[in-house]
């Protein structure tokens, strides 16, 4: 086992899900509290030690975690880099084979295995840290992890196979990290896990999402608190209530759907039919006020019909999401799909359809869109740019949604709250100008 030199840079490259920046993030500050040097997705430098903290879940995801892993082991063959090691979900799903493949790779380590890569890298784990992070998003948001794993048996999902079984975080550390991440300046945290929406089963015996955010809204310097992947079958639906309620509950849900068909949605065992995902929809819609909704679908599941994909696609149409977003299927090894079923459409179809949707979604987003011109709506600043600032209304959550382009020659700071009046819009970016800057 390879001890790293205190005075060598740690470079942690992070692909992946959210998920996987809160494990680099826990793990920076870990080598941080070391008086390790650490860097984060930076240039890699002369004589660093290299981690790569890699992605399992498709096949273009993997395929990205090997080729930047390739890259790596030609960086330490020359001599370039010091250490190279591997952490994360491929890493976990295929350690043997990554071993026998790429043996340049000094040490692979699973989803888990944060004390080993210490231990590793001659660090010591500090048991107060639990909580503290060495953020690499911006100082005004951050993701915070409720729970991690999955108990659901999706027929396409691979996550249980690196990331377990279900197992939520109790309410009072999460508070407790939330003030951490708030005394950091922290505005925005957007609740991830594998099930939103299980959390709190495996250690109240109960759901209890409601009063987690209920929770985390007494949080002083927490403004907005945004749901990310929540499970549609057996949906809390308290939840809305909590989302009407709360001033500080972001009127925003990411709830991924996959598919309409109900064959497809059998096979896929997702646990719901059609007209449940319909009153779902409606429920949610009736409870929240403007309410946006954001889901994601998965095309060229094994056996789907071009009849099947165009029943998905007049359901998008009639549906209107606010926010959609498409993957076309990977037969990934070890599912239930896998193994029962062949993948039948080709990677030309799977293409072509997931280019029919985003193309209906790219209208639906423009008329949608469209009807914002001339409201006046509470943007949060992400970024400063040329003429101008990049920032987020409570409808769009960080890299996958709208921005709004505000042009001011006015100074203000990234991690601002400021009221603008939408000027234009095209189907995923909104002008405004500025009105009144707010008190932060």
């Amino acid at each position: 086992m390879r001890v790293d030199n205190q005075n060598t840079r740690v470079n942690l490259i992070t692909l992946g899900c959210a998920k996987n920046v809160v494990d680099s993030e826990v793990l920076l500050g870990q080598l941080k509290a070391n008086q390790r040097i650490v860097g984060q997705d930076a240039t890699i430098q002369e004589n660093d030690t290299v981690i790569v903290n890699t992605c399992g879940f498709v096949e273009h995801a993997k395929q990205e975690s090997i080729d930047t892993i390739l890259d790596c082991v030609e960086l330490k063959e020359s001599g370039f880099i010091k250490n190279l090691y591997v952490m994360g979900c491929l890493s976990e799903r295929y350690k043997a084979d990554l071993v026998k493949e790429i043996p340049q790779v000094d040490e692979y380590f699973g989803t888990k295995d944060i004390r080993c890569i210490l231990k590793t890298l001659g660090a010591n784990y500090q048991k107060e840290l639990v909580g503290e992070r060495l953020l690499s998003t911006p100082a005004h948001y951050a993701y915070l992890r409720i729970s991690d794993g999955c108990d659901r048996k999706c027929s396409f999902c691979a996550i249980p196979l690196m990331r377990g079984q279900h197992i939520s975080v109790p309410i009072e550390d999460l508070v407790r990290e939330a003030k951490t991440l708030a005394n950091k300046g922290v505005k925005e945290l957007i609740l991830i896990a594998q099930e939103l929406t299980f959390y709190g089963i495996d250690l109240y015996g109960k759901r209890e999402l409601p009063q987690l955010i209920d929770a985390l809204s007494t949080v002083e310097g927490i403004e907005w608190i945004r749901l990310h992947y929540a499970y549609p079958s057996g949906f809390p639906l308290e939840v809305f209530d909590t989302m009407s309620s709360n001033p500080k509950v972001c009127h925003y849900l990411d709830i991924p759907l996959q598919h309409i068909s109900q064959p497809i949605m059998d096979s896929m065992r997702r646990g719901g039919t059609k007209q449940k995902v319909h009153n779902l929809i409606t429920t949610a819609r009736e409870r929240v006020p403007n309410l946006t909704l954001r889901t994601t679908l998965i095309v060229g599941y094994p056996g789907e019909t071009e009849a099947e994909f165009c029943e998905m696609l007049d359901w998008v149409e009639e549906v209107k999401f606010d926010r959609l977003g498409v993957f076309t299927y990977s037969h990934e090894e070890q599912t239930h799909a896998y193994e029962q079923y062949e993948d039948t459409v080709s990677e030309q179809e799977k293409e072509s359809r997931k280019e029919r949707l985003m193309e209906l979604q790219h209208d639906i987003s423009y008329t949608l869109n469209q009807q914002k011109v001339g409201t006046k709506p509470r943007v949060l600043i992400d970024q400063k740019i040329k003429d101008g600032y990049l920032g987020r209304t409570e409808a769009d959550s960080p890299e996958v949604d709208n921005t709004v382009f505000v042009s001011t020659q006015d100074h203000l700071e990234v991690g601002d709250f400021v009221q603008v009046e939408i000027l234009e819009a095209d189907a995923y970016d909104l002008t405004a100008k500025l009105i009144t800057q707010q008190e932060n």
